[in-house]
């Protein structure tokens, strides 16, 4: 048996100035993003003689389960596009998640992805780096999702509080940043109960990536200001920066429940900044308040930074 887990990724700016058609046309895109304690898990198991060996079957098991003879039939597209490059024989594949993950903005089809080739270069015995799986991952996302940002299986399967730049050429910078904002500030997802498939959102975001240029300004400000230990600043400019996103995309924040649970950590006092995660319009709200402070009748869970990425071993 093997098994891997990858964190889910929380983005704090630049989050869509990572899409492949803005660094095309801009050359340059950047986030501030982290790996929480959050994560997708991924077992693998080869029968000795069982569906697998016998009779020929991948199972896939998720919230639901599948059975089938051949890869292309997979319905859940991480396990199918994977399993296609890796040209895997039949295996049974489960995976799980710490907080729901369907349309969740947490990148989790990334994350799921980064943890699946972690198990199979094992397999193969073609072990890869953490590095040399976010750039796998993302080629294969990207057949599955050709709108698909660089942040995702980067921001997944390298831990840590981190600046990512992305340039022409699929090149891609890490600058490691100081966790003492956690220390000084409770960090929260807030799940809004409704789920989304980006590919619309981030579709109508690529129509339009002349309007994400100011989130791109606003996180130059917010490293300035994280790096000078300016923590209100700093949680300030989330609040701003969320704004700014909200106003590229009419499709970014359009369902009644989530308008209504935007306005209502706007008006919560015990909350100091709040965004949406990921594409927007579903999904978890990241929330910043005092420390043991925040007084919400929402579901949430607190996080922390996870320092590590994408793990796998063979059992």
């Amino acid at each position: 048996m093997y098994i891997a887990s990858c964190p889910l990724r929380v983005s704090l700016f630049g989050g869509s100035t990572d899409n492949p058609y803005f660094i095309k046309k801009f050359g340059y895109g950047s986030v501030l993003s982290f790996a929480c304690n959050l994560k997708t898990y991924i077992t693998i198991h080869i029968d000795k003689l069982g569906y697998n060996i016998e009779a020929g079957k991948y199972i896939i098991n998720y919230s639901r389960r599948e059975e089938t003879s051949k890869i292309s039939d997979i319905q859940n597209d991480p396990v199918r596009v994977v399993l296609e490059h890796f040209q895997s024989n039949p295996i049974t594949v489960s995976l799980t998640s710490d907080a729901y993950s369907q349309g969740s903005g947490l990148a989790s089809s990334s994350s799921y992805i980064n943890s699946l080739i972690m198990c199979l270069s094992l397999i193969h015995n073609k072990p890869l780096t953490q590095s040399e799986i976010c750039n796998l991952s993302f080629q294969l996302e990207s057949k599955i999702n050709p709108y698909s940002g660089y942040q995702d299986p980067y921001g997944c399967g390298i831990g840590g509080f981190k600046r990512i730049e992305f340039e022409k050429n699929n090149i891609v910078k890490f600058n490691f940043l100081n966790t003492d904002l956690f220390h000084h500030y409770d960090s929260h997802l807030v799940f809004t109960g409704v789920t989304r498939n980006s590919v619309d959102i981030l579709k109508d975001i690529s129509n339009n990536i002349d309007n994400l240029l100011p989130l791109l300004d606003t996180l130059h400000q917010a490293y300035e200001e994280l790096n000078s230990f300016n923590y209100d600043k700093f949680l300030e400019l989330i609040n701003i920066s969320w704004q700014q996103k909200k106003s590229t995309s009419d499709s970014i924040l359009s369902n009644k429940k989530v308008i209504d649970i935007d306005q209502e950590l706007t008006d919560n006092p015990t909350v100091i900044s709040h965004k949406l995660c990921g594409a927007g319009n579903g999904g978890f709200f990241l929330v910043f308040s005092k420390p043991d402070s925040l007084r919400t009748q929402l579901k949430s869970v607190k996080i922390s930074v996870e320092a590590n990425g994408v793990l796998g071993r063979s059992l």
